[in-house]
């Protein structure tokens, strides 16, 4: 029997947890599987081993129920509980809960009343009327339901970045670890750090091919054999993602790497210009345009190699769109990459005071484990009541919990006091100004009245970062990638009125959102818009989110100066206790 990983043992406990609300359960059984699997995600032991070894017992927050039934999982690959509770249900209805505006209840409100279990059945309840004229439903919800709908088929070839990155990593280590393999890689939109992504792209240089593709077809990983050759394979995985591997030789595969790296419209423009120099470029080396056999012919070890041929500075995955990154390459101005390594600490971080899973300790002492200097407090305001925001007093009081900590460790970790005020329908904010001034910083985010035209929600924004205690805007855009379109704003005139007023636009890094999105970073850093990369953590593990922003923001061509959580501890003290207008 394959172990079992943490992953997989979050996955079914989160699943659990879903049933029983979906069933209407006692809301704190839910709630002790939900907090397990967070727990399962986050705990710095091998938890595995703990619970193969019948050794959960003093963690917090797993009592004797749920250790059992985790051992069970372990040992036996599988939970009968869990099992017990699926078998009522078939397969398409766990994908009900990818529609954006259905939570448990209302599937469970859907599949009791109706008998629905799938979004093919959903749809046609939702054309004839059956969910319009359902209590707590109604013509509005039906309309919407559809165009989510939609909106899930028009992206139902798309995955996330974080996910793509994780099923890659896992492919990549195996085929690593094959001994035809001399070098693989991957390739495609995820090497270029695209927000979501299609088809996973592998190369593989071998002297081997038809070995190492067959690995590929019949590895515990593909679901599905779509094409076998000797030289490729496509295969399917569980999510239903395509992977496609390429082997080559060992003087093809910077090539081959290059160009299944893409993007298309890069590629374009790179064998326009070989063919300038009487060169023609394809996936598998240089040749003469012409046919010649008096042109010179450039030798090449490397990615970088090819580049050079061209007269061009090496240029970085991320900026291979097409986007003037070429002429920057001719002329020596490619901005230098951010790195992950050069962030210093971030600002929008939540805790269990809003709708985080974790203490603040936890989440500071998370924060110190991954090496950061620096850790800002963000929790929600009251207004979020859905996210159990934060009230004036209890405000006050995590601030003082806040300095408490400060005077204790903040040798080793400096928390800042934060908020993440929401941005009402008329571009005030959810706590006074006197509250504002209180805290270290402020983060101001829409959380409702999604549907403003572009006019009104820009100048909504503009007035919120208009105010004095404003530091940074949360997530610009509002956007679930995926799953909800971004909300209607004019871009350039939020930028201009960020610089003018020097408010932070924040890039938030939580795989979800990636907002603001990486097309307009390069505009926004030319206007001297300064950036603060944040993961908009929820949990301990989500920190690490920092490492895919710090790849968009290179994505955006941003460079360290332009982020702000690339400062040292005492820089930015000083940024913050610097009057707005002065900054």
């Amino acid at each position: 029997m394959t172990e079992i990983s943490r992953d997989e043992i979050a996955r079914v406990l989160d699943e659990i947890a879903l049933l029983l609300e979906v069933r209407g359960e006692n809301p704190f059984k839910t709630r002790a599987y939900r907090q397990g699997a967070e727990i399962v995600r986050d705990h710095d032991a091998d938890i595995v081993a703990l619970a193969r070894d019948n050794e959960l017992d003093g963690i917090k927050g797993i009592g004797k129920a749920l250790q059992e039934k985790i051992h069970e999982l372990v040992t036996t690959g599988k939970l009968e509980f869990h099992r017990k509770l699926r078998d009522d249900y078939p397969d398409g209805f766990f994908e009900l809960f990818e529609i954006e505006g259905l939570g448990p209840k209302k599937v469970g409100a859907l599949h009791r009343e109706l008998g629905l279990d799938s979004i093919d059945a959903l749809r046609k309840a939702c054309d004839d009327g059956s969910v319009a004229d359902l209590s707590g439903f109604g013509k509005k919800t039906a309309s919407k339901l559809l165009e989510a709908i939609q909106r899930r088929e028009h992206f139902a070839e798309r995955y996330r970045l974080d996910e793509s990155a994780a099923a890659a990593e896992a492919i990549l280590d195996a085929l690593a670890g094959h001994p035809a393999t001399l070098l693989a890689r991957s390739a495609g939109s995820l090497r270029r750090s695209r927000e979501t992504i299609g088809d996973l792209d592998f190369i593989a240089a071998t002297s081997q091919p038809k070995e190492l593709t067959a690995f590929f077809a019949g590895a515990p990983f593909a679901s599905e054999v779509i094409v076998h050759g000797d030289t490729k394979c496509s295969i399917r995985l569980d999510n239903g993602q395509q992977a496609d591997l390429r082997a080559v030789s060992m003087e093809q595969f910077p090539f081959a790497l290059q160009y299944f790296t893409g993007s298309k419209e890069h590629n374009v423009a790179l064998r326009s210009r070989a063919l300038r120099q009487g060169l023609s470029l394809n996936e598998y080396g240089f040749t003469a345009s012409d046919g010649s056999a008096g042109t010179a012919i450039p030798e090449v070890e490397d990615e970088r190699g090819i580049y050079k041929a061209l007269g061009l500075d090496f240029i970085p995955p991320e900026l291979r769109e097409n986007r003037g990154e070429i002429e920057a390459a001719d002329s020596g101005e490619l901005p230098e990459p951010i790195h992950w390594e050069n962030l210093r600490g971030t600002f929008h971080n939540h805790t269990t005071a809003s709708d985080g899973h974790a203490s603040l300790e936890e989440m500071a002492t998370a924060a110190r484990d991954l090496g950061l200097c620096y850790l800002g407090i963000a929790d929600h305001s009251k207004a979020s009541f859905q996210a159990n925001g934060l009230d004036e007093e209890r405000l006050a009081a995590q601030v003082e919990a806040i300095r408490g900590w400060n005077r204790e460790h903040g040798d080793g970790l400096w928390l800042f006091a934060g908020t993440e005020v929401d941005i009402l329908k008329d571009g005030s904010l959810d706590f006074s100004d006197d509250t504002l001034a209180t805290l270290d910083y402020c983060v101001a985010s829409i959380h409702s009245s999604f549907t403003l035209d572009e006019k009104e929600m820009t100048r909504r924004l503009v007035r919120a970062m208009e105010n004095e205690h404003v530091t940074m805007i949360g997530h610009l855009t509002g956007r679930i990638l995926l799953r909800r379109d971004a909300y209607a704003v004019n871009h350039e005139k939020l930028i201009d009125c960020a610089a003018e007023t020097r408010t932070i636009i924040e890039l938030n890094c939580n795989p979800k959102r990636f907002d603001m999105d990486w097309r307009w970073w390069r505009r926004a850093r030319d206007k001297g818009v300064l950036c603060s990369i944040n993961p908009d953590a929820h949990r301990p593990g989500q920190l690490q989110f920092l490492r895919l922003g710090a790849s968009v923001a290179a994505k955006g061509w941003l460079r360290r100066r332009d982020v702000l959580n690339t400062r040292g501890l005492d820089e930015v003290k000083e940024y913050l206790d610097t009057p707005k207008a002065r900054r």
